[in-house]
């Protein structure tokens, strides 16, 4: 069977970002542990650079996982904790215009503060290539609850290599197995919420 493949894209850019997203790389790869063939294939990017960090939402994968801060005071964007590195979902869907090419994948995992909210979710619709399944959040979170949901959503992903299932359904499945073991292991709601999202009209005009 193919590998399923990975994106994580860190445009956090600090120590508690970096802990965070070293911790979901190696979880990847201890799934990878003992395979005769590897299950999942990680393509990891961590920059600075406005051009890598577009070149890897636009690539083609199973699931984009980005890690970073989210705000939308102005416009939905995900930003490094420095300030230096501001990739709003508006600048990304101008680029997918011009390109003819959004992103594809089967899900998105939106790593970072608020990032669930009905603004960021027509703000992604904008950009997509196709239906995916997306996790976002609804409150204002840590490494902590990164690393425990993150854990969970990974481990129950690859449980039986998602025979029959779409990566889309998949991730969904996995997301809402997560979403309860968040729950049962802290005692508290997970902050991270799944939703199935549908390019909107632009994007089906402009990406056709």
């Amino acid at each position: 069977m193919k590998p399923r493949r990975v994106s994580l894209l860190d445009l956090g850019l600090d120590s508690s970002f970096d802990a965070a997203m070293t911790f979901v790389q190696s979880t990847l790869q201890n799934i990878n542990a003992g395979c005769d063939e590897p299950i999942v294939d990680i393509d990891f990017v961590r920059s600075r650079d406005p051009d890598t960090v577009l070149s890897a939402f636009t690539a083609s994968c199973d699931v984009l996982h980005v890690m970073a801060h989210g705000d939308h005071s102005v416009t939905p964007t995900f930003t490094s904790s420095d300030g230096k590195v501001n990739i709003s979902l508006e600048q990304l869907g101008e680029v997918a215009a011009e390109q003819g090419q959004g992103i594809s994948t089967g899900a998105i995992i939106a790593d970072g503060c608020k990032t669930g909210t009905g603004v960021w979710q027509k703000a992604v619709r904008d950009c997509l290539q196709g239906e995916v399944t997306y996790i976002g959040t609804s409150a204002i979170i840590g490494w902590h609850e990164s690393g425990v949901f993150c854990s969970a959503f990974y481990g129950a992903l690859f449980r039986n290599r998602g025979r029959g299932m779409t990566p889309a359904d998949q991730a969904r499945d996995a997301a809402e197995r997560a979403i309860k073991a968040y729950a049962l292991l802290t005692d508290k709601s997970c902050p991270f919420k799944v939703m199935t999202l549908k390019p909107s009209k632009k994007a089906r005009i402009v990406l056709a």
